[in-house]
């Protein structure tokens, strides 16, 4: 059943291509998006349907109603939009060919600059891959939550709120899942392909870059430049090869940018619905779109509000309203906000989480303008470092070297950023931990020595470019969201993906304003300027990608590599006192067991489920509902010594309780054998 699930699966890519070359004009970025936007609306749909009824985990179900629910879509559109179906075949090959007249007319100095771009991407592109395909995921949060709760819709065959141990297995929005249980169950219950839709949405996000460039400066030039650019920040490498749920909004508000624009440019209404299922599909992937909200209005404000009369304005709300609220009932309200509120009293999740890392951890406004203006000056100074290079010796010491102005700035001023902590995760700090920087950067130089000072000069106006000053204003106020919003958190740098999305964008300027543009002649210093920063940029890239001790390709740091290294080891890399419990467990639990599990919210649940993802595991600690009875159904009890006091026979499996310097300390673990 495995090569037809795969095959139906190949048959609903093709479909879906189909069906979009029926909505998007004659364009291949255009056509990539539409598709992409349609492929992640078909299965989330598909998937609060099979839920309901019960049939999460039937992969026939799902190789079934995929089709279903794609046509519902395609026969939709079709009633809304006048449909003129191309060859995409055609188009593709057209593409080739103009990209290949484009480079050939490029300047020797383009040329050299653009051959550096490629060629890194090309090398990162299929060490991703590689890495992709024959690596386990390891990331923090999907080993406690993100990927946790999928392997418990499977096992529980709905994605019904259950009560899980840490407490964003119930209370995150669900549509992702959908996504990443159709991958998995349709391709024969491989694992790695949980990271389809992020290691996707890299690529389409980078499309995105690339098609609101080329609207915005009508050069070719300047949006190659602009999307090679933006697939080299650190902080959205990183996230390529995870299941870091981040770099999936960050493809969403991409596509649905593209739209706004696409309608600037061409006043045709299917943009208009598109934006409005790219809207509900954004939101109902996560919360923190909430805090691009503003970002997004100013860009409608340009694009489709900025009307010459009252009655356009009005006509554009016509179509614009009704879009925006059946995609927000389609996609976001099904998705599990609704329940969040009957469970929780709150659309987010519990009162605990909040105090935690949202806007209510601030206290009174005062103080909340008070740590949330030191949270931007902290952000900033986060951004100004040589993310990726650092990776090395070299690179450290450098960047020490580079950033002691700013250091000494910060203590003339008085600022207290590193002593203030009360609206903070973790302490700021100037010398950040490796495991923070080395994982979760920021945007490197090409963010601090080109975006941020492009982004400062329209904000000013100094490059007279109206909607790069809209874009601008759209920057600071998710970058100013992110600030005050929530605790100063030094893995933040995960978020500001989707602010490095915007920032890209002010790239094309280097080829559109007059005394910045490289494609004339002159610009001595400008040109070496840039030229450096791309030849950094791409060294920058190389070491986030080939350095990333989350997931070498080869031994660095005295690590193994990711190929080498042992699963258990793999998965517990960050948490290194726990893996000789979690080690022992995988020894002494067969692979086919029944566990119940009195763990905590930081604790590691995914390893548990063992290499083939054959374990049942049940939690008997739900967050903030205390234990529960261990099921008459359970083989196993795995349980912290702060959970459940062990008991003579219990095993303990022997947690590292000396090692310092740890991000959380681990649990006392034992293992009770109960049948």
């Amino acid at each position: 059943m495995s090569f037809f699930y795969l095959l139906t699966f190949v048959l609903f890519v093709f479909y879906i291509g189909n069906t979009a070359s029926g909505i998007s004009r004659r364009s291949l970025p255009e056509w990539l998006l539409v598709s992409f936007l349609l492929f992640a609306g078909s299965v989330i749909l598909t998937g609060f349907v099979l839920s309901y009824f019960r049939l999460t985990a039937n992969p026939f179900a799902w190789s079934v109603a995929v089709f279903g629910t794609a046509t519902v879509v395609r026969i939709i559109f079709g009633r809304l939009v006048e449909r003129r179906t191309f060859s995409v075949n055609r188009l593709i090959w057209e593409s080739r060919l103009a990209f290949g007249d484009w480079f050939n007319s490029l300047t020797p100095y383009l040329r050299i600059l653009f051959t550096t771009l490629l060629a890194t991407l090309g090398l990162i592109a299929v060490t991703n891959i590689i890495l992709i395909l024959f690596t386990p995921p390891n990331e923090w949060d999907s080993m406690t939550g993100h990927l946790n709760r999928v392997m418990q819709y499977i096992q529980r065959g709905t994605m019904r709120h259950f009560g899980g141990t840490n407490w964003n297995m119930d209370t995150y929005p669900k549509s992702v899942c959908t996504i990443q249980i159709y991958s998995f169950l349709i391709t024969g219950r491989f694992e790695n392909a949980f990271k389809l839709i992020h290691h996707l949405s890299y690529w389409m996000a980078i499309v995105a870059v690339f098609g609101i460039s080329r609207i915005i400066s009508k050069s070719l030039t300047a949006a190659f430049f602009a999307a090679l650019c933006y697939a080299l920040l650190p902080d959205f490498l990183m996230q390529a090869i995870s299941t870091e749920t981040d770099i999936v909004l960050t493809a969403y508000l991409g596509t649905l940018l593209y739209f706004l624009f696409a309608y600037y440019d061409t006043r045709d209404v299917r943009y208009l619905y598109l934006t409005g299922m790219a809207f509900g599909i954004a939101y109902g992937h996560k919360v923190t779109f909430t805090l691009l909200l503003p970002s997004v209005f100013v860009v409608m404000v340009y694009t489709v509000f900025w009307s010459p009369t009252i009655p356009v304005f009005l006509n554009r709300l016509k179509y614009l309203t009704p879009a925006i609220l059946v995609g927000v009932c389609l996609f976001m309200l099904p998705t599990g906000y609704l329940k969040n509120i009957e469970v929780f009293g709150h659309p987010i999740g519990p009162p605990t989480a909040l105090r935690h890392q949202s806007i209510e951890r601030a206290g009174p406004l005062s103080n909340l303008f008070e740590q949330g203006t030191r949270n931007v000056i902290r952000y900033g100074y986060d951004h100004i470092n040589l993310d990726g290079l650092r990776n090395t010796q070299w690179g450290l010491d450098l960047n020490q070297v580079m950033r002691k102005p700013l250091v000494k700035l910060e203590e003339i001023t008085k600022l207290r950023l590193d002593e203030e902590t009360d609206f903070s995760i973790q302490p700021f700090s100037f010398a950040r931990r490796f495991e923070f920087y080395n994982t979760n950067p920021y945007w490197g130089i090409i963010g601090f020595a080109l975006i941020l000072p492009l982004v400062f000069l329209s904000l000013m106006g100094v490059t007279r470019s109206r909607v790069h000053f809209f874009l601008a204003v759209a920057f600071g106020l998710h970058f100013l969201a992110l600030s005050y919003s929530a605790p100063y958190d030094p893995f933040k740098g995960r978020y500001f993906i989707e602010t490095g999305l915007i920032g890209a964008l002010f790239l094309p300027l280097l080829f559109t304003t007059r005394w910045l543009n490289l494609t004339q002649p002159g610009h001595i210093v400008q040109k070496a300027g840039v030229g450096l920063v791309i030849g950094l940029g791409a060294l920058s890239a190389l070491f986030a990608v080939f350095l990333n001790e989350r997931c070498l390709p080869f031994p660095a740091y005295g690590r193994p590599s990711a190929f080498q290294s042992e699963r258990v080891y793999f998965q517990m890399m960050f948490r290194p006192d726990s893996y000789v419990p979690y080690k022992r467990f995988d020894e002494l639990v067969p692979d086919t067991a029944t566990v119940a599990l009195g763990t905590i919210n930081d604790d590691f649940e995914y390893p548990l489920y063992g290499k083939h993802l054959s374990r049942r595991l049940i939690a008997i600690n739900p967050f903030e509902k205390g234990v529960q009875p261990i099921p008459k159904e359970a083989d196993y009890l795995f349980f912290s010594k702060n959970v459940i006091q062990p008991q003579p026979g219990d095993i303990r499996l022997g947690t590292d309780t000396t090692m310092k310097g740890l991000i959380v300390p681990g649990e006392d673990y034992y293992l009770r054998k109960l049948k």
